[in-house]
């Protein structure tokens, strides 16, 4: 597997996990009195697809294959959110602390993306959702701050 289908493949899954945990935070948000928060959460749900969708299109266009069985380490970082959410419940700040944290891990994932030796097309597409992952997570972390 070349470097650019890794890469590629790994933020696809690491951005299919966030639009599938900011949908959930959504629904839980939904029913507290920070339910003005969950139009956020569906907000960055809409954009980690979008971005997912792009990956795809790209890793088209350049013939790679990237199939859709996650890697032990995205495995291992669901598996640690599922016990995460589990352990906040539903209270907002439970779940603001869950989407932090999970955005940790997303930004965390595109700085080692930005690490490895991509092709030009693909760094352009990776360092511009950096930027509105980043911009996200900093939201999130905001929103976290302001209900402490």
């Amino acid at each position: 597997m070349s470097t650019d289908a890794r890469v590629t493949k790994n933020l696809i899954e690491t951005l299919k996990d966030g639009a599938d945990g900011f949908g959930s935070a959504a629904d839980k948000l939904e029913s507290s009195d920070t339910a003005t928060l969950a139009d956020s959460f569906r907000r960055f749900s809409a954009q980690r697809s979008a971005f997912a969708a792009e990956l795809e299109i790209l890793a088209a266009e350049y013939g790679d294959d990237i199939d859709e069985d996650g890697s032990v380490k995205a495995a291992v970082h669901r598996g640690w959110m599922a016990i995460k959410d589990l352990a906040s419940g539903s209270s907002p700040s439970g779940v603001l602390d869950a989407a932090e944290q999970g955005e940790d891990y997303a930004v965390e994932q595109y700085q080692e993306a930005l690490g490895e030796d991509i092709s030009a097309d693909l760094r352009m597409t990776v360092e511009r959702q950096f930027v509105e992952v980043k911009a996200a997570h900093d939201e999130v972390r905001g929103l976290r701050n302001s209900l402490s």
